[in-house]
């Protein structure tokens, strides 16, 4: 496998870098991957993104793919922590790429996994099973953030879920799958992203 290309943001010696992972629809630089890459950055950490090889493909054809089979997102995610080694290294990513580095993360030895919306079904399907039994036994100390109603994954959903102590989350109130609230709810997408990156920098600092 090689090691897709890496965007960075924030200096070399910070004390810790986070590679953040797309999901299967947007690429690394969309609004929301560039939010969270700069904010990070600000906060004093080194952020990191990359692409799967799907999304290279697409990003030099400019035409839509289909996600790559798993061994594929996996050996990617090895591939980059290998290339930034586990040591000072938190992974993690907005849905798709999030859940596929928490399938790596106790193996490849990682500081910390940081999950943007975790896809725990599809939209208006029970519980996948293969996207919840590793949780439930989780070592790699963990912070989900997610929307309250999120239709991958709402409050009322994760009540029903055993997961490992080491996963903690932070909810966004009425925030969608993207942290969107809806707007009779007075709060703001952007509102949700700064919290989520706030709450975030705090979880690093704690690591």
């Amino acid at each position: 496998m090689t090691t897709p290309e890496i965007l960075f943001n924030g200096a070399d010696d910070a004390p810790l870098t986070i590679a953040l992972a797309h999901g299967a629809g947007a690429m690394m630089d969309s609004p929301f991957m560039t939010a969270f890459a700069e904010g990070l950055a600000v906060a004093g950490y080194r952020a990191a993104r990359f692409e799967f090889p799907y999304m290279v493909t697409r990003r030099e054809t400019g035409r839509k793919r289909p996600p790559d089979r798993a061994p594929i997102l996996l050996d990617t995610w090895r591939a980059v922590i290998g290339e930034l080694g586990p040591e000072n290294l938190v992974i993690g990513g907005k849905s798709m790429g999030g859940r596929i580095a928490s399938m790596v993360a106790d193996d490849m030895g990682v500081r910390g996994l940081v999950c943007l919306g975790y896809p725990f079904h599809g939209p208006g399907k029970p519980v996948n099973r293969e996207r919840l039994a590793h949780l439930e036994h989780l070592k790699t100390p963990a912070l989900f953030c997610q929307g309250t109603r999120d239709t991958l994954g709402s409050a009322d959903d994760a009540g029903t879920y055993t997961l490992s102590a080491n996963i903690r989350f932070h909810w966004l109130e009425d925030g969608d799958h993207g942290f969107k609230p809806r707007k009779a709810s007075g709060l703001t997408e952007q509102g949700h992203w700064q919290d989520a990156m706030q709450t975030i920098a705090g979880f690093l600092k704690g690591l």
